[in-house]
C-alpha cells in the first residue's frame, strides 16, 4: 500500500497535498484499534495486530497523558513483576477499556465532523 501511494504522490507542486489526502483516505477505512482486557478473551488470535502483523501488541504514550495509557502502563508493569499486582477484576478492567473505546470513537467522530464542516466552509468561501 505504501509503495503504491508513494508512486501516486508525484513530485509536482501538489504532491504534498496529494500525499496528505491519499494517506488520510486510505487509512480511514482501516479498523480502529481497540483497548481490551486479555483476561476476558479466550482466543489469543484476537490479540493480533493487523497493520504490524504481530501476534501480541500493546501501546501507551510517553509521557503518559491519557487514562488509558495509565491503565495499560500499570497492567504491563504488574505483568512484568515490577510492581504489585492490580487488585481489579478482569471484568472491571474490560469495562474501563470499553469506556476508553467509546470516548476514542466519539472523539474521532467529532474530529471528522469538524473537518467536514471546515472543508465545506472553505469550498463555499473560495470560488
Amino acid at each position: 500500500l505504501q509503495k503504491s501511494l508513494s508512486e501516486t504522490f508525484g513530485a509536482d507542486k501538489y504532491s504534498r497535498a496529494r500525499k496528505e489526502v491519499l494517506t488520510y483516505m486510505s487509512s480511514r477505512p482501516m479498523q480502529m484499534a481497540l483497548y481490551f482486557c486479555t483476561g476476558v478473551l479466550d482466543d489469543e488470535t484476537l490479540f493480533h495486530h493487523y497493520a504490524l502483523n504481530v501476534p501480541f501488541y500493546t501501546h501507551f504514550t510517553s509521557p503518559i497523558r491519557r487514562y488509558a495509557d495509565i491503565v495499560v502502563h500499570r497492567l504491563l508493569s504488574a505483568s512484568l513483576g515490577t510492581r504489585s499486582p492490580i487488585k481489579m477484576e478482569k471484568e472491571a478492567i474490560q469495562k474501563q477499556a470499553d469506556h476508553c473505546n467509546d470516548r476514542k470513537m466519539a472523539s474521532k467522530r467529532v474530529q471528522e465532523l469538524s473537518a467536514d464542516l471546515f472543508f465545506s466552509i472553505f469550498v463555499r468561501v473560495r470560488p
